[in-house]
């Protein structure tokens, strides 16, 4: 691959996934250093790429509404051109892509997998042998690059914050009673279905257990302002020590408050993926179906503890569908809060609890 090759990466779904896209980018910027690079990503998720300093464009592409219809097609189409990109690594198969990088003139096309659409559009797949052996979707991501000739260079998320969006950050936590000297825990109770997940009277119970047994903690629990049910569960938990800021919708906001925290809870979600990418340790409910599998979507380049369903209980009550599973009393609340503990004690150097 030449100096001047121009590079596309198409990662068109989700905070976790884009999140997960960044190894990919990082490699290819370590391996091909004067490459121009770009990642088309939905609006929601742009956020996730800004400030990377291994881009040179983050381009948008809003199928479901601004750029929808023939029209958006073309004016896509006609953005791609002006770039003039030579390769095009598509990580989410999707036919629009497939013929919006054909017809944009771009030689070099890889897609996961072989469709339809891929061969009409001569798209080179790159099979993940379904997922035999498993391994991780960061991993899997930079198969496509390896197959350009990328090396790779690890698989750590990053994702970048400025420092006055880290100076907002504690300054909304100050306004609401944050104590700088006491270990600070960020609690995401929300994965909008996408993955095994506590519940949110689950999550309510745990914060207030949470918080006895470890009196010196304050813990941040960060809601959707949309969710009134999941505020109505938190707000009477609200004190000095529970936290319930309020980030105003921006994802950025979110991601200076999380970088605030000794650690983070969450499911197999975007935030745990943010919290990884900021360095924060996180502690994490996975179910062991492989589709769902922490080998496959585990949070990577931190510190984590991962708490899995005994074997028993997926047996006997599983509910069939992962994404309605809420492992109810599946994991005790001590072995998460053990979990927690161990994580900030490693971050803040204090003595670990008996």
């Amino acid at each position: 691959m030449s100096a001047s090759r121009r590079i596309l990466v198409i990662r068109p779904d989700r905070i976790g996934d884009v999140t997960l896209a960044t190894p990919v980018i990082r490699a290819l910027r370590k391996s091909f250093p004067d490459a121009y690079i770009g990642a088309m990503v939905r609006p929601a998720t742009e956020t996730v790429l800004r400030h990377n300093p291994h881009l040179d464009a983050i381009l948008i592409d809003d199928w479901e509404r601004e750029h929808a219809g023939f029209s958006g097609f073309r004016d896509r189409l006609r953005m791609l051109r002006e770039h003039r990109f030579d390769t095009a690594l598509m990580l989410l198969p999707k036919e629009r892509h497939a013929w919006m990088t054909l017809l944009a003139g771009i030689r070099t096309r890889l897609g996961v997998g072989t469709k339809l659409y891929q061969l009409l559009t001569f798209t080179r797949g790159i099979s993940r042998h379904k997922y035999i052996p498993l391994r991780h979707e960061a991993d899997y991501c930079l198969d496509l690059a390896r197959a350009v000739g990328a090396e790779e260079d690890g698989l750590g998320v990053e994702v970048f914050l400025l420092q006055e969006e880290r100076e907002a950050a504690q300054k909304l936590l100050a306004g609401i009673g944050r104590d700088p000297a006491r270990p600070l825990l960020s609690v995401h109770p929300e994965s909008g279905r996408s993955s095994p997940n506590w519940d949110g009277p689950t999550y309510r119970d745990f914060v207030r257990a949470c918080a006895e047994a470890l009196p010196d903690l304050q813990v941040m629990v960060q809601i959707t302002r949309s969710n009134t049910a999941m505020l109505e569960l938190f707000e009477p938990l609200r004190s000095d020590q529970i936290l319930l800021p309020d980030d105003g919708g921006d994802l950025r906001m979110v991601m200076g408050l999380i970088a605030e925290a000794d650690a983070a809870l969450a499911s197999s979600t975007g935030p745990m993926h943010l919290a990884a990418g900021l360095g924060v340790p996180t502690a994490s409910v996975f179910c062991p179906l492989p589709a769902c599998h922490p080998t496959l979507w585990g949070p990577q380049g931190n510190r984590n503890e991962i708490l899995m369903p005994p074997d028993e209980y997926c047996r006997t009550r599983c509910p069939g569908d992962p994404h309605i599973c809420t492992m109810d009393g599946a994991i005790a609340f001590g072995d998460m809060i053990s979990a927690i503990d161990r994580l900030i004690s490693q971050s803040s150097s204090r003595p670990s609890r008996p």
